[in-house]
């Protein structure tokens, strides 16, 4: 008898895993009332009633449709209060180029300022523009073909989504569902969804870079995904030791929120491999190209803010003293700051270290600058916010 109650229970208890969210807010097996659903795609734009597969008499007629390079294409456009339960999209170039090339942007309740604003590859995990197979609470790529997002993006009034091809190539075929529900109302604690993507190529070291600008109002910081180009000058040091820091509310020149290492904060230690989970994961990690990208997501581990909110990582890397030395000596723009033995020693704490390193031995972590990348995710009491729109494409595909 008890084994038998163990394997009924036992789907029950992954769905608590996987989305607890979900449970709480409705029962499987529950139909909230004034609720409809609807799934926009070139079939059916918008999800019309009784409208789909008009074209060819309904034999496949409209799957895909090309974007023209400079042309936009609205993919949703709709006058009234619903969530947004699920994005999936294929197109028959995949290239990093247009991956970065081809701009997502998202409006909610008549703004003219989209809450989303970022590359299409980069949104859907898909760091350095490089699609890979991996599965995680908020993002899939099943096969490394296609794009899927399960963000509720909840709107009071309406909701418009726009894709455009900024490259200098067509885009034969995109292929999309949009899935979505309308509702009578939302509730008053509703926040809307945001994302935005930044890049620093060459800040000067001791600058860390910022993956969610300070953002004012009041939300959560649902997480981020991050690509790195190591800069080769480093030679085979390690680039990831830099710590996560997220400013909360008052914060200034000290968070509240700090991590200890770039591998640390998606979940692992001691270097980075690739690897998917739920919640934290690296889809990139090429020794050949110096190329990582990695993802974290706050689910069971929400970061709420009240008036303010901004995170950076650390541009800090390590390697052995006598290789950080003599990247030092050839001129490489670095800075020493602590180094481990069987003990730590805090350079910047150690009067006159910084000036001579020549007798330290051990792991050296030290400032440097390579080439990084984020989209940041995240909910806000406002369908617009103050962040800046996305970096031209010569900035985002060189």
């Amino acid at each position: 008898m008890k084994k038998a109650i163990k394997i009924r229970l036992l789907p029950v208890m992954l769905i608590c895993i996987i989305c607890p969210p979900l449970l709480r807010a409705q029962e499987l097996f529950q139909m909230p009332a004034g609720t409809e659903s609807r799934v926009s795609s070139f079939e059916n734009l918008n999800g019309l009633k009784g409208r789909g597969g008009i074209t060819n008499k309904g034999a496949k007629g409209n799957a895909y449709e090309s974007i023209k390079s400079g042309e936009s294409k609205t993919l949703l456009d709709i006058p009234a209060a619903g969530t947004i339960r699920r994005i999936w999209c294929t197109l028959d170039d995949r290239s990093p180029g247009m991956l970065r090339s081809l701009r997502l942007r998202m409006y909610w309740d008549g703004s003219s300022k989209p809450a989303v604003d970022v590359p299409l590859g980069d949104f859907f995990g898909a760091g350095l523009g490089r699609p890979v197979a991996f599965q995680s609470a908020l993002f899939t790529n099943p096969e490394g073909r296609s794009f899927n997002c399960y963000i509720p993006m909840p709107f009071r009034k309406s909701a418009r989504i726009i894709l455009t091809n900024e490259s200098t190539k067509d885009l034969n075929a995109l292929f999309f569902d949009i899935d979505f529900t309308t509702v009578v109302t939302q509730p008053k604690d509703m926040l809307y969804f945001h994302a935005c993507w930044n890049r620093s190529t060459h800040s000067a070291p001791g600058n860390d870079f910022e993956f969610l600008p300070s953002v004012s109002g009041r939300g959560r910081f649902l997480g981020v995904n991050m690509g790195v180009n190591v800069d080769s000058v480093y030679g085979n040091t390690w680039w990831g030791e830099g710590e996560v820091k997220m400013y909360l509310d008052k914060d200034s020149l000290r968070p509240t929120i700090n991590g200890t290492g770039s591998e640390d904060y998606i979940g692992t230690g001691y270097g980075e491999g690739t690897f998917s989970d739920l919640y934290q994961g690296c889809n990139v990690a090429d020794g050949k190209t110096r190329q990582y990208a990695f993802y974290r997501y706050h689910i069971p581990d929400p970061i709420y803010f009240h008036s303010r909110f901004r995170a950076a990582i650390q541009q800090i890397g390590g390697g052995d003293a006598n290789e950080v030395r003599a990247l030092r000596a050839s001129g490489v723009p670095l800075i020493p700051v602590s180094v481990s033995t069987d003990h730590l020693t805090r350079l910047f704490e150690s009067p006159g270290s910084q000036q001579d390193i020549s007798t330290l031995k051990g792991w050296m972590n030290f400032y440097r600058s390579d080439d990084y990348s984020a989209t940041a995710y995240f909910y806000l009491d406002r369908p617009e916010s103050n962040l800046p729109e996305l970096a031209g494409v010569s900035e985002r595909v060189k």
